[in-house]
């Protein structure tokens, strides 16, 4: 799975503990304040977002993809460096912000503004737990399933996230699937969204009919993982299968005992 987010911002606040107490040792002891405070945010990241503990709520992300001003503030040093860095990086790379897999189906990147959208005023989900929500985008046609980048979406999550998707669908509305860059987590509900559809036989058909169009997606195992969960326990009826009907009932019935539909 190689260098996942915890991995990353554990080293980070590393690197910025050692800086603070190389200030700590020339006396510049106002400088290293802000270091360790940053450190320890990103050690407390770093935890929550370990899978064994995957706890994207830490960060205060509401379901209508605000940020509190809490959030803003203690988080200040991981928020605004995600935010520089998914900006910069999409100036350096050379990739289209966001893809059309089927008619009015799309995968993509954080639309930073509603510029960034794809055509049609399309219904958004939004797998970040990290960057917020457009404010030009509309609460009505705005899911938010938070999850931690490099990390999986939860099967009921993923299942919930594909039957808000089929009834915009059904509204004849477009419907965009993002994470950061739309590589993993987006890919992954948009997987689950194809077989539904029926434009998939199953998840794994899904991703090679995604890769085919943006070849940069990289799913690891843990999208894999929840993906396979998703398929035996929580598929959507599609139109395909009689099979994926008694699936759905399944499905149903799972998220009705946990409060999810």
């Amino acid at each position: 799975m190689g260098w996942g987010i915890s991995r990353l911002i554990g080293l980070k606040a590393a690197v910025f503990l050692s800086v603070a107490y190389f200030f700590h040792r020339l006396d510049m002891t106002l400088l290293s304040f802000p270091l360790i405070y940053a450190s320890v945010i990103a050690l407390l990241v770093s935890i929550a977002s370990h899978p064994s503990i995957d706890l994207p709520l830490l960060l205060g992300k509401g379901s209508n993809g605000s940020f509190p001003v809490w959030s803003w503030i203690m988080f200040s040093p991981f928020l605004l460096f995600i935010h520089l860095f998914v900006l910069l990086r999409r100036f350096v790379k050379n990739e289209p912000l966001y893809t059309e897999i089927a008619d009015g189906v799309y995968v993509g990147g954080w639309p930073s503004s509603v510029e960034r959208l794809p055509p049609g005023e399309p219904a958004v989900i939004d797998c970040t737990c990290e960057l917020p929500r457009s404010s030009t985008i509309s609460e009505n046609s705005y899911l938010c399933v938070a999850t931690w980048d490099t990390r999986a979406p939860q099967p009921s999550q993923i299942e919930s996230a594909v039957r808000w998707a089929l009834r915009k669908r059904s509204q004849n509305k477009a419907v965009y699937v993002h994470c950061a860059y739309g590589h993993g987590r987006s890919v992954c509900v948009m997987c689950a969204l194809l077989v539904a559809l029926g434009l998939a036989e199953d998840w794994k058909a899904a991703e090679q009919i995604i890769r085919e169009k943006r070849p940069s997606i990289s799913m690891n195992s843990l999208h894999r993982k929840s993906l396979e969960e998703w398929a035996k326990h929580l598929l959507t009826p599609s139109k395909r299968s009689g099979e994926s009907d008694r699936r759905g009932i399944v499905g149903s019935l799972f998220l009705k005992k946990r409060g999810l539909c």
